[in-house]
Parts: structure tokens; C-alpha cells; sequence
């Protein structure tokens, strides 16, 4: 009597759970001290890498720290944390630095990213063109979360649209950076836009 062979009917399928998750590349991006290494850190799985150094009295000089007056650290390269959304899908996180004189890394944190997430403080918004101007230029995908500092932001959504001048097709939201399931909420609001973008 023949050994009964075992049997490769659920193969596949078991091959496929075992398959690792698809790799997603999104950048975090905005202006000087409006919440990037807060999200980066208050979503990532992994203990996320961060670049932060000291503010020198020189820095102080040059960045506007009225509104974040017990900010003693800032980005000097680049955040960096992942997230698995699920068994097929992690996202792999890169945070910008805010200052316009480390505007020269941007092209290399962004290269390969499927969408970006502009973080925007209201009190602030001077500091924020920048980034909405390069995702567009660029032609990548984006949303805007204003962050709300204290639980609140200066101004309603429409104003920050009209300031911005935020396309109607970009997703405009407020969001907590220290809050985890707010931040996810508007990374997968930047993975639609991504997807929508793909899909025309």
C-alpha cells in the first residue's frame, strides 16, 4: 500500500499568506515645528529613527519659535518610522526636515513616495506654501492636516484652503499628531488620494 501524498490543494493560498507585505513609501512634510516628529513617532510600530539636534542660539535667530516656545529640538535630516496596515500593506514613513535652508534633502526623501502628508500649523501658515508648492510641482499625491495645537486650530477649513490655495481635489482635515488613530486616519486619506491618483 502507497504512502497517501500530502495534499497541495490550500498551497497557494498558503503561499500567499506568507508573502510579505507590500512596501509603501509616504512622506510626512511641512514647516518648521508643526507636529512631523510628533506623527512620525505617535504611529510607528518600530521605534522611529529620528535626526533632532539642539536649538543653538544661531538656529533660534533664524527660526521663528514665538508659537513653540518650549521647542528645544528640531530635524536636521530626516524621521523615519514604518506602519503595517495589514497583512499585505506596510507603510514605510519619512519625515522632512522643516527648515527652508534644509530644503536641498527634500528631492531624496521624497524620491519613490506614492503620496505625502502636509502637516499645517493655522498660527503659521506662512511656513506651510512651501511644502503644498513642492508636492504639487512634483505632481505627488497629498493631503493637508492642520494640526490642532491645544485641541483647537485658528481656522476653519475653508479659510486654510483659500490661504493655501489648496486645490478642491485635495483632501483638506484636522487632526492630532500626538493622537495614533488620528494620524492613521490621515495616512490612509493620503494612500486614497495615492490610489485614486494610480487608478486615472
Amino acid at each position: 500500500m502507497r504512502p497517501t501524498e500530502p495534499s497541495t490543494a490550500g498551497a497557494p493560498a498558503a503561499q500567499a499568506a506568507v508573502r510579505p507585505p507590500l512596501p509603501v513609501k509616504l512622506v510626512v512634510a511641512g514647516g518648521f515645528g508643526v507636529g512631523k516628529t510628533t506623527a512620525v513617532g505617535s504611529i510607528s510600530e518600530i521605534e522611529p529613527l529620528t535626526t533632532e539636534a539642539a536649538i543653538t542660539e544661531v538656529a533660534a535667530g533664524v527660526d521663528d519659535l514665538s508659537h513653540t516656545p518650549s521647542k528645544t529640538t528640531t530635524t536636521v535630516a530626516m524621521d523615519f518610522g514604518c506602519l503595517t496596515i495589514d497583512p499585505t500593506l506596510k507603510l514605510y514613513l519619512f519625515g522632512t526636515p522643516g527648515q527652508e535652508r534644509f530644503g536641498f534633502m527634500w528631492d531624496d526623501i521624497v524620491e519613490g513616495a506614492v503620496g505625502g502628508l502636509v502637516i499645517v500649523d493655522t498660527r503659521r501658515l506662512d511656513d506651510c506654501y512651501a511644502a503644498v508648492d513642492y508636492f504639487e510641482h512634483k505632481q505627488i499625491p497629498f493631503a493637508v492636516a492642520v494640526n490642532a495645537f491645544d485641541g483647537k486650530v485658528e481656522h476653519d477649513l475653508d479659510e486654510v484652503r483659500w490661504a493655501l490655495d489648496v486645490a478642491d481635489g485635495v483632501p483638506l482635515l484636522v487632526f492630532d499628531a500626538r493622537e495614533r488613530g488620528s494620524v492613521r486616519d490621515a495616512l490612509l486619506v493620503v494612500l486614497e488620494q495615492a490610489l485614486h491618483r494610480a487608478e486615472n
